[in-house]
């Protein structure tokens, strides 16, 4: 691939990705609710353990996951780490600011530092901002930059689908145009 198709892909993928930005910003001023089976809170550490069948919802955010461990700084910051459990996935949706869409995401761990603003993906990994998403072994992204890197499983086959890295791009400029009604055979 030369660069400047590197650099296309690369753009373009940064373009399908940004979505985590721009999250509802309204959310963090909403109050946290959490369901899980058990919680063990260790307040001197601050660390915060929700375990079996964990729900997080905060305004249009929601995380679902086997297990979530919430650690926080001396300075308040938080780094989230959700995992899936025996062969499960955790996942997020969040709306996304001043649009009627939602950006999604999964992996068998997600794990996020609110300080650097930086998420990771791991092991199936997929994103999905409107119509556009991403897939690939890991996923990385900076919310400071807006940048994403994305990689295919390490060792596997660059023809085999674990080792690739897929998206589906929408055209930007393009409306889209609204589906026409099926014709039904009794109208023919």
């Amino acid at each position: 691939m030369n660069i400047t198709a590197r650099k296309l892909l690369f753009t373009t993928l940064l373009a399908i990705l940004a979505g985590p930005a721009l999250a509802e910003r309204a959310d963090r001023d909403k109050p946290v609710h959490l369901e899980a089976a058990r919680v063990t809170v260790d307040d001197i550490k601050r660390v915060h353990i929700f375990e079996g069948n964990v729900v997080l919802t905060q305004g249009t955010l929601s995380i679902r996951t086997a297990k979530l461990v919430v650690t926080q700084d001396a300075e308040g910051f938080q780094k989230g780490v959700a995992t899936g459990g025996e062969g499960g996935l955790a996942r997020f949706r969040q709306k996304r600011e001043g649009k009627d869409e939602y950006i999604e995401g999964e992996g068998e761990r997600i794990e996020y530092d609110s300080r650097s603003e930086k998420a990771e993906f791991f092991n199936r990994a997929f994103v999905k901002s409107g119509m556009d998403e991403v897939r690939g072994h890991y996923i990385f992204y900076d919310g400071k930059t807006e940048q994403y890197l994305v990689t295919s499983t390490p060792g596997a086959s660059p023809a085999s689908k674990e080792g690739r890295v897929t998206a589906i791009i929408q055209p930007k400029n393009a409306k889209a145009a609204p589906a026409a009604p099926p014709s039904s055979p009794a109208a023919n």
